[in-house]
């Protein structure tokens, strides 16, 4: 159907039926009408008005008059009220008896809403189907009105469903998550039990190989043949490089469950100890190691100390054969840097970027991140003693600080190091500090 801006019915899509059996009547009912735009259909009688009801039936209004053969206006009244989908058209009498009253009430009882009554006032039945034209219109948006209210209805509940569903869905993988996160949290601990306890039982055996082969080395030296002397050197060494690794081991696990408390620690002073306890070191390569305005932070004194000396001797440690040492640490302050806190929140802090720089072999720039996990070595231990653990135990350091740390460097021009670490350490991270493993 046609309709307006308005969503309003245009009057061509008001379709009346008119029945007559004359056709003079036709002609003129049809010429008072066409003025108005509406959709004439013609029926010469009852029975031709019932056929094409049988095709047709979105009229607006019938006009039917009452005086005809074969079958009158009521007759075809009651046949066409019988039908379910036609019972809602009104239908006007045209009757040629002026107000006769048995007429008019037997077209009432059978379903007329009013009546014209021969000789036909052009503009009287004009107005007549007028106004069920415009009864007609208000009607039809109404019921446009519904469908688009119940469409919109529909809607909402379908997505207050959908909703209602994403949100069970968000709460289970919530709790599905929290669970999750207590079984990570419950395997890391154990995880750090084990490596702890392992560690530990491992030094009584690997005690008494030392002491024995040293006892060997001492008894038969000089009194067997060099190859089976320099076995035993190997062995002694051998024994030497895995007590180390199994003492990284146990300071690596501690810092997963330290109890320590966060004080303010002066890095000035921290470092300036570190340096004085890497002297000897520092001294035989001729080294130089400078620092310049480090801040006072909130920290674990110990694990920062752990942190720099693991930095501080790793530029010592990978120094060019040629080439003194030469160490640069320096700082700035980062204002208003947006950090998420155990429980979530983004708030703005404080916090301090310190660069840790050397001149030494440096690494290959694509191994940055490998270089934080444990037991990953660039070079092999022929090369430089270690166990591969001091830099994933730096790293761990600093996630219990909830700071950051990063690697820059290219082979042969020297390394950086930046750790990034707030001035203050908020509540939660104090309190997770003393009784929660870290977990990475």
């Amino acid at each position: 159907m046609e309709v307006t801006k308005e969503g309003q019915l245009n009057k061509s899509e008001v379709k009346i039926l008119v029945v007559d059996d004359r056709e003079d009547n036709l002609l003129s009912i049809e010429t008072i009408l066409e003025r108005d735009n509406y959709t004439i259909r013609k029926a010469n009688s009852g029975r031709a008005a019932l056929k094409t009801l049988l095709t047709e039936q979105d009229f607006t209004l019938i006009l039917m008059d009452v005086q005809m053969p074969d079958m009158n206006g009521f007759e075809t009244a009651t046949l066409i009220y019988q039908r379910e989908k036609l019972k809602n058209i009104p239908i006007i009498v045209i009757n040629s008896h002026n107000k006769d009253e048995e007429y008019m009430f037997e077209g009432y009882k059978m379903g007329a809403v009013d009546f014209i009554y021969k000789p036909i006032n052009p503009e009287l039945m004009r107005f007549k189907v007028s106004v069920f034209a415009d009864l007609y219109r208000k009607n039809y948006q109404l019921m446009q009105q519904e469908r688009n209210l119940l469409a919109v209805n529909e809607s909402l509940e379908k997505e207050i469903e959908e909703r209602r569903t994403s949100e069970e869905k968000i709460r289970l993988l919530n709790f599905q998550l929290l669970q999750n996160n207590d079984e990570l949290k419950v395997i890391n601990e154990e995880l750090d039990r084990f490596a702890y306890v392992a560690s530990h039982d491992l030094q009584e055996p690997l005690r008494k190989i030392m002491v024995f082969s040293d006892v060997l080395a001492m008894k038969l030296q000089g009194k067997v043949e060099p190859d089976v002397q320099n076995s035993l050197d190997k062995i002694v060494k051998a024994s030497d490089r895995m007590q180390k690794l199994i003492n990284d081991l146990l300071k690596f696990s501690r810092h997963a469950s330290g109890t320590e408390d966060f004080k303010n620690v002066d890095l000035n002073e921290l470092v300036a100890e570190v340096v004085s306890d890497l002297e000897a070191d520092i001294q035989r390569k001729e080294a130089r190691v400078s620092f310049e305005a480090l801040p006072v932070i909130q920290a674990i004194p110990s694990q920062l100390r752990q942190l720099f000396q693991n930095l501080i001797g790793n530029a010592l440690k990978f120094s060019r054969p040629d080439t003194a040492p030469i160490v640069e640490i320096r700082s700035e302050v980062i204002e208003n840097m947006k950090s998420t806190n155990s429980q979530g929140l983004t708030t703005a802090r404080t916090f301090h970027r310190i660069s840790i720089s050397d001149n030494g072999i440096g690494f290959d720039g694509k191994y940055a991140d490998d270089i934080f996990v444990v037991f990953k070595r660039l070079h092999s231990y022929h090369e430089f003693e270690g166990s591969g653990i001091g830099l994933s135990i730096c790293k761990k350091i600093v996630d219990k600080h909830k700071g950051t740390i990063t690697a820059h460097s290219t082979l042969n021009e020297g390394a950086t190091f930046v750790i990034t670490l707030p001035e203050e350490q908020q509540q939660s991270e104090k309190l997770a500090g003393k009784d929660t493993a870290l977990v990475k």
